[in-house]
């Protein structure tokens, strides 16, 4: 498959998930980035702004084996992965496969269970296997998670991992609709009670695994010049470097903004990264990963204003 080819399959999924996603278009297009680069998104924002909806959707398009894990504190590690039961009519163990084992993973409402169980998709999302009694199983090279969390500053939740957040490509933070948009949500879902499906909105599957496989190959040819991967290094380095930052982005996320940067310019119809897919990018790859300095808190700095203000500071090639 070529540029020309991916690029029209990302519309048509696109046109897709608009028959039951209002407006949204940022994180479809995260979406679809993180599917062609082989990462995993977070996304973050009220109850009601169609996180899971859009997760669903975005299933229903690729016509994947779809898995939703509904957290709860109570929620254990062997609830995920499964585990080995011991069957007393053939008296050996049997392997009882947990909803981990599909192609697109909803972990809905993620930061409402304890870390001990959170942790137990470090593996499934870093190897795309999982280990149950010393025997790995694999999930699948399309294996992705797409979780989401209600802001924490709402009660009941628990603060994801640093090792866990660093799984995901992407955190994105939905905001509220615009007045147009939310009237168009009540006009399409107004009649409705409970949930909607997105089958009976009319999505429909767009995509086979060929398809799927080939816009990846699509994307793992995009050229990738030595500028725009110093501009990269050079964006993730400043968040250790600067001021602002307690911690900063490791160099697992430089990797993950380069493979996000060639998704994106597949999405756009080029072969080649230019410095505005990293730019575009930043800011959801990055946001997830710093954890801002005492003095910046003081000051009443937020995480994004401060990463902003860097990416404007460091200069991109010409």
């Amino acid at each position: 498959m070529n540029v020309a080819e991916a690029r029209e399959l990302a519309g048509r999924i696109r046109a897709e998930m608009a028959k039951a996603v209002v407006g949204q278009a940022e994180t479809v297009d995260l979406m679809l980035i993180a599917l062609l680069a082989r990462g995993h998104i977070l996304l973050e924002g009220p109850p009601g702004t169609a996180k899971t909806l859009a997760a669903q959707s975005f299933a229903a398009t690729l016509g994947v084996e779809f898995g939703r894990i509904q957290f709860t504190p109570d929620l254990m590690p062997g609830d995920i992965v499964g585990s080995n039961l011991f069957n007393y009519q053939t008296s050996q163990f049997t392997l009882t496969r947990g909803p981990v084992f599909c192609d697109l993973l909803l972990a809905d409402e993620i930061n409402r269970t304890p870390p001990k169980t959170q942790a137990a998709l470090l593996e499934a999302m870093q190897e795309r296997a999982v280990t149950l009694d010393g025997v790995r199983h694999d999930l699948g090279e399309r294996f992705m998670v797409v979780a989401t969390q209600n802001p924490i500053e709402q009660q009941g939740v628990y603060p994801l991992p640093e090792a866990q957040l660093d799984r995901f490509l992407f955190k994105h933070a939905l905001p509220y609709p615009s007045l147009e948009e939310e009237r168009a949500i009540v006009a399409l879902h107004g009649a409705r009670t409970g949930m909607p499906d997105p089958g009976e909105l009319g999505v429909a599957r767009v995509a086979s695994a060929e398809d799927l496989a080939g816009a990846a190959e699509a994307v793992a040819a995009v050229r990738l010049t030595e500028e725009i991967v110093d501009y990269v290094v050079r964006l993730v380095r400043a968040t250790r470097e600067g001021s602002d930052f307690e911690t900063g982005a490791s160099p697992r996320s430089a990797a993950m903004i380069a493979a996000g940067a060639r998704a994106r310019a597949v999405l756009d119809g080029r072969d080649y990264v230019i410095p505005d897919d990293v730019k575009a990018l930043a800011l959801p790859a990055l946001r997830h990963r710093v954890i801002l300095s005492p003095a910046a808190e003081i000051e009443g700095r937020k995480a994004d204003q401060a990463l902003k203000d860097l990416i404007e500071r460091i200069e991109a090639p010409r």
